[in-house]
């Protein structure tokens, strides 16, 4: 899985092989290392919320989804989740969970053969 902050702005994208392991497990995570300290962050499923949102937590960033919409959006051709999350002031935090597709100008690209086939 990976993850890109900007700004006001998280995105995490997903190979198949995590989109199916999240559709099973209902959470996948990752962890970046810094020394002896890292981040993780995670992607999670849940019947208990109405809303997709984050939320950090110590050393772990987590998006959470309705699990309705994250069964819906692995098992079909959507390519992603959007959601625009308050953080007060009148700014929002915008999150981006999208399925990672190959990239057709990157032949040595690691995650190629993992990637979702390009759409037409």
């Amino acid at each position: 899985m990976k993850l890109r902050i900007k700004g006001n702005s998280i995105r995490l994208r997903l190979l198949r092989s995590e989109v199916e392991r999240f559709a099973s497990d209902g959470r996948i995570s990752d962890e970046i290392l810094f020394g002896d300290r890292g981040l993780r962050y995670s992607l999670v499923a849940s019947a208990y919320t109405q809303t997709t949102h984050a939320r950090m937590e110590e050393d772990e960033i987590t998006v959470v989804i309705p699990r309705d919409e994250a069964t819906r959006w692995a098992s079909s051709d959507d390519v992603g989740i959007e959601a625009d999350q308050p953080i007060g002031n009148g700014e929002d935090l915008s999150i981006l969970i999208e399925k990672d597709f190959v990239c057709a100008g990157r032949r040595d690209d690691p995650d190629r053969e993992d990637a979702f086939a390009k759409q037409t």
